[in-house]
């Protein structure tokens, strides 16, 4: 006796083709549009769309959560300082702490904790895409990203051109990490400078991580480790509370840009 339902082959194919392009036609045009999966990018993302906003999270690999999963040297511990284990706590991570002030929770439990609250939020998701440029309008204001698959890039050269898309949102944020990949493409425009992250401090790096988190021109916001490479701060290796931190203040900063943007847009319902 048969346990599951008739289904065909067919079937399947016309339920996730069906499914992604409804949500990829609806998300062409979003609230907030955020580069980079990590866990800046998902806590950003969560509180994002728990305030109701329209969130896409652009991410090139085909998983989430970036080096979240795996903590430092391949070995998959993720350390965490305070006052990071209210975040943990909130999301129902456990964790030890391994001295006081320092916390450390399995890398897998905190990063599917992480997504699923962003899912729950509303949150949707495009991976296997990559960044490869910015919309721009007046002004030079950040409009939206332009993307491509990511395989795309490993096309052999004589393959003709591969033309990407655009997807329009009233607020951009780079959370690409070490890359700040929308950051870069600014410069290449002349738009910004970047300096590049430093040697690691982790006493330091965190602290001003999340002090400088925020608007980098209109439209645009730098969350994560893009912050350090824009802004030259030192690098805190294998220790994650302050990508949850920053993304936290990357979705207040990209709150505050949504109000502005409304004045030249038509109002932005933020929570």
């Amino acid at each position: 006796m048969p346990i599951f339902a008739s289904i065909d082959e067919k079937d399947v194919t016309r339920a996730i083709v069906g499914g992604f392009l409804r949500q990829f036609e609806e998300y062409a045009e979003s609230d907030v549009i955020i580069i980079g999966g990590g866990p800046s990018g998902l806590m950003a993302g969560r509180d994002l769309a728990r305030d109701g906003l329209k969130v896409l999270i652009v991410e090139r690999n085909n998983y989430i959560g970036g080096g979240f999963w795996i903590g430092g040297y391949l070995m998959n511990k993720v350390t965490l300082r305070s006052p990071a284990d209210e975040v943990l706590t909130e999301l129902g991570v456990p964790y030890e702490e391994a001295k006081p002030g320092l916390l450390v929770a399995d890398g897998p439990h905190a990063c599917s904790k992480l997504i699923a609250a962003a899912c729950d939020a509303g949150a949707k998701f495009a991976n296997m895409t990559i960044f490869d440029d910015v919309v721009l309008r007046e002004g030079n204001r950040v409009a939206g990203a332009v993307v491509n698959w990511t395989p795309v890039v490993s096309l052999p050269r004589e393959i003709t051109c591969v033309d990407p898309i655009a997807l329009e949102a009233k607020v951009l944020i780079d959370a690409t990490g070490h890359d700040a990949c929308v950051a870069k493409k600014l410069e290449s425009r002349g738009l910004v400078e970047t300096i590049g992250f430093g040697a690691m401090w982790v006493e330091r790096s965190e602290d001003l991580l999340v002090e400088h988190t925020g608007k980098l021109v209109d439209g645009l916001i730098v969350s994560g480790m893009a912050v350090s490479t824009v802004y030259g701060l030192p690098r805190m290796g294998p220790t994650f509370g302050g990508m949850l931190l920053s993304g936290i203040r990357a979705a207040e900063a990209a709150k505050d840009e949504l109000a502005r943007v409304s004045a030249l847009l038509g109002p932005v319902a933020v929570g």
